[in-house]
């Protein structure tokens, strides 16, 4: 008993190898050129995921922009001197960065936690809503009922984003 040492079974000739390759590079120019082109369109490519994985939305889910209406910006020196009830942690829990000064932050009103504004956006990017945490959902239970109205509506308007053109898209 042991692990092997060598596998015969999985054994491929250096030229298969070198010759895939090549092929894979030729593909890769051929790719290259049609894009600079522009003719990128008449080709099948069988890629599922986009070759920038930073710009996987073109927009922002319409929740996301809600809910951010819903969770004020704050500078961590003004939530230290508001007086909060409770100990305030050191860092974000998303990137584990310490809380600065004049660091931008959201302070869920559900379940208390805090989180660097940009950390808790590129979150609710990906159309989640619930605290990276414990998932309390990020809206209010007081809130919930014209939360979902607006979101209904907003699915209904098919012109929603240019309402709020000004927000920045990942």
């Amino acid at each position: 008993m042991g692990f092997p040492v060598g596998y015969t079974e999985v054994f491929l000739p250096k030229l298969f190898v070198h010759t895939l390759s090549f092929l894979g590079f030729i593909r890769n120019l051929i790719i290259c050129l049609f894009n600079y082109l522009g003719l990128s369109d008449f080709l099948e490519t069988d890629n599922i995921w986009p070759d920038n994985t930073t710009r996987i939305h073109t927009h922002t889910p319409v929740s996301a922009v809600l809910i951010r209406e819903i969770l004020p910006i704050i500078k961590f020196d003004d939530l230290i001197a508001g007086g909060t009830e409770g100990e305030l942690p050191e860092s974000c829990a998303v990137c584990l960065y310490e809380f600065e000064g004049d660091a931008e932050i959201r302070w869920l009103k559900n379940c208390k936690h805090i989180f660097h504004r940009a950390c808790l956006d590129r979150w609710m990017d990906q159309d989640r809503k619930t605290c990276p945490l414990c998932r309390t959902s990020f809206v209010p239970d007081e809130m919930q009922e014209e939360f979902n109205q607006r979101l209904l509506a907003a699915s209904d308007d098919g012109d929603f984003y240019s309402e709020y053109s000004s927000v920045p898209v990942l």
